[in-house]
């Protein structure tokens, strides 16, 4: 009798222990789907409604990566490049210049530089201006046509002064080209003057010796 208790004994130790490590054993993926019944844990009081387990989630994300948060840049004031414009509009130049000299003093950067600058060379153009050079008109925009570059975001009133001041360039230069044309006419035109004067005095000179 004591022979087969000590049996019954160790087959209960058995299942026990075999309950236990199939409990602790690692679930397969299949095994651990979301909402999925769990069997409940053997030894345990627990009914057949066993209380379903969630799995972790876990976040693939690369190791060993830091990330920098980079603030936004603040949008440029356009407030006195703005008045300038107002006051171009109204025929106020030395008004519209001061306003474009503030701007670029307080924004100070390469587009305000660029924007002032292509404004005031636009004035420097208009006859009707008191700050009227042609010639640094020119000189003004080439220098900032060539620092201008995709990358720099300028006003678009800006944009439209700078193709202004194109078409007055090649309109100055055709003008040049016209008066140096016209110069070189003129001077043709006085030396075949002086030529017609000669041959006519040298015509009367033989004809007063003939007679």
């Amino acid at each position: 009798m004591a022979t087969l208790t000590k049996a019954l004994s160790t087959i209960a130790l058995s299942v026990m222990v075999g309950g236990l490590l199939s409990a602790c054993a690692p679930l397969s993926p299949q095994d651990a789907g979301y909402g999925a019944a769990q069997p409940a844990e053997a030894g345990s009081g627990a009914d057949t409604n066993a209380e379903q387990k969630v799995p972790e989630l876990t976040l693939n994300l690369p190791a060993n990566r830091h990330y920098q948060c980079v603030a936004p840049e603040a949008a440029p004031d356009y407030t006195f490049l703005e008045r300038g414009y107002m006051a171009l509009a109204q025929n106020d130049y030395i008004e519209a210049v001061q306003h474009f000299q503030r701007y670029q003093r307080l924004e100070s950067s390469p587009e305000s530089d660029w924007e002032s600058g292509i404004a005031i060379a636009y004035i420097s153009m208009l006859p009707s201006s008191p700050f009227f050079d042609a010639e640094a008109a020119r000189k003004t925009y080439r220098q900032l046509n060539k620092q201008l570059n995709p990358q720099m975001q300028v006003h678009e009133k800006s944009l439209l002064m700078r193709q202004s001041l194109e078409t007055f360039v090649i309109l100055d230069r055709h003008i040049a080209d016209l008066e140096a044309s016209n110069s070189t006419l003129k001077d043709d035109l006085h030396k075949r003057e002086e030529a017609l004067k000669r041959l006519r005095e040298l015509t009367l000179g033989q004809r007063a010796g003939r007679q």
